[in-house]
């Protein structure tokens, strides 16, 4: 199986690329990478994507690329509508035409997080984002969908769409939230002063790696949607959840940072965004059966690394 990557460097498309060098579906010539400047979501077109297509010839493209800086989205939602939902649309076109396969990167933050009765978000719930991040990537599943549905383009034979939505990601190269727990950490703990964070945000920590092993898995599979079906969505995160502060004292607790955590809410800080307080997402099944594992397992993956890269006393 010949399998695109857009956004290759990227974190999560770091992660995918990795995952499929080692799957045994991607034969010798492994994965594709498609990275700026061959396909940049600025400047991206129909026509570049279809070019694209017809030089490397993959059967499956995973759309990772995105602009994920949500603040950035909020203070420029327009931008945000391009990047993450006109520019999935002009993907999915192209693919839908030349009846490529497509994986749909998307976010728990098509949901607006105000549920209290405990569950995670299943793929069939009522959609509402609270944010610019959550409507760009809302209207980027919107195009994805319209573009693969039955009848929406005359040549693209019986190839499928799946919407992929996860939460919280984090993992290589770093500057994501363990890192920057740490660093907070490490100031507040040089100004004798508590780190505080937020309580009243719940999500559920997902570990890029493993994000990356769960698509190689739908594809390896053949799992991209249900039999007879154009359009799967996959709910895929690490197990449990965790409120930002719960995170953080984990983080804490493995690097062996000393210092007192105070919980806060998150008004504490003003922020362009405004990010959902549920965050949470039901996991749907992996082909094998096997969900993917404990966020605080991963987490043990990733902090050798994290530890490696602070500072030394």
């Amino acid at each position: 199986m010949r399998v695109a990557v857009t956004g290759s460097g990227g974190r999560l498309g770091r992660a995918m690329v990795a995952a499929l060098e080692e799957a045994p579906f991607t034969g010798p010539m492994g994965p594709i990478a498609w990275s700026r400047p061959s396909l940049d979501l600025d400047t991206i077109t129909e026509a570049s994507v279809t070019s694209l297509i017809a030089r490397d010839r993959p059967e499956v493209v995973v759309h990772a690329a995105a602009w994920t800086d949500v603040d950035g989205c909020a203070r420029d939602p327009d931008l945000a509508l391009r990047r993450n939902g006109e520019a999935a649309g002009v993907v999915a076109r192209a693919c839908a035409t030349a009846g490529v396969e497509l994986v749909l990167v998307s976010t728990n933050e098509v949901f607006d997080g105000t549920r209290t009765d405990g569950a995670g978000y299943r793929p069939d719930d009522p959609v509402n984002p609270p944010n610019a991040y959550g409507a760009s990537k809302l209207r980027g599943e919107q195009l994805a969908r319209a573009a693969f549905e039955p009848g929406a383009s005359a040549t693209r034979g019986d190839a499928r769409l799946a919407i992929v939505r996860t939460s919280w990601l984090y993992g290589p190269p770093g500057n994501d939230f363990p890192a920057k727990i740490a660093a907070a950490a490490l100031r507040a703990k040089a100004a004798g002063e508590p780190l505080r964070a937020v309580a009243d945000e719940t999500g559920c920590p997902t570990y890029t790696p493993d994000l990356a092993e769960a698509i190689a898995e739908l594809l390896g599979a053949d799992a991209l949607a249900a039999p007879g079906q154009p359009i799967g969505v996959h709910h895929l995160v690490n197990g449990g959840r965790a409120t930002r502060a719960s995170w953080a004292r984990e983080i804490l607790r493995v690097t062996r940072i000393d210092v007192p955590v105070v919980d806060v809410p998150g008004s504490t800080w003003e922020r362009a965004s405004t990010p959902p307080a549920w965050a949470v997402l039901e996991p749907t099944p992996l082909p094998s059966g096997e969900p993917m594992r404990d966020w605080r397992e991963a987490f043990a993956d990733a902090a050798p690394a994290l530890i490696r890269g602070l500072p030394r006393a």
